[in-house]
């Protein structure tokens, strides 16, 4: 799971990741958002459903679950999920909820300041409205909480070197699993 702020480098850390971890997908829930968002109108929402945040729609959050669980069942790959999800409640849910799937789950935060921000987000063409401030700066601010750890400052970085942090950090989480396992057993 690799979570942080729109323009922290999320979604092309994944695209790279696809490319090396073996026999792997991607799975991006905001997918799922906008085909709700599609499906559910305005009327048919719960009033604390009716915000600018697809996140807040209960669906989202179960579909989200239900989905990884289906992908891995029947395709049986290594699921690798990019999203921005900072609400404490809502990645609490996803979180537990995606190790409820693979309990190897790990998490990563991908953290960079506002003006970094801003500067992919104009860089990739999009304009740093309002919207894009007011998320930006909730996740700037929530994601440094040590309940989003594994952190990493992406600041400075190109995004191989956060690929290379990132399998480092899986790297070393199979080695203790391994570790800590019966011989000749295996990871999932």
């Amino acid at each position: 799971m690799i979570n942080g702020a729109f323009g922290s480098g999320k979604t092309s850390a994944a695209q790279r990741l696809k490319l090396v971890i073996p026999n792997s997908m991607i799975f991006d829930p905001e997918e799922i958002g906008y085909m709700l968002r599609n499906i559910l109108t305005e009327d048919i929402l719960n009033e604390e459903e009716r915000t600018d945040d697809f996140q807040d729609i209960e669906l989202w959050r179960k579909l989200t679950v239900k989905t990884a669980k289906e992908l891995k069942h029947k395709y049986k790959k290594h699921i690798i999920v990019p999203m921005t999800i900072y609400k404490a409640d809502y990645f609490d849910y996803i979180l537990n909820g995606l190790r409820s799937i693979d309990r190897e789950l790990l998490h990563f935060c991908l953290i960079a300041s506002e003006d970094t921000i801003k500067q992919r987000i104009e860089r990739r063409g999009d304009i740093f409205d309002d919207w894009y401030q007011q998320h930006t700066k909730r996740g700037v601010a929530t994601f440094r909480d040590n309940k989003f750890q594994e952190h990493i400052i992406t600041d400075h970085l190109e995004t191989d070197e956060v690929i290379g942090i990132i399998l480092r950090r899986i790297s070393e989480y199979k080695d203790v699993s391994n570790s800590t396992k019966p011989p000749g057993s295996k990871l999932p």
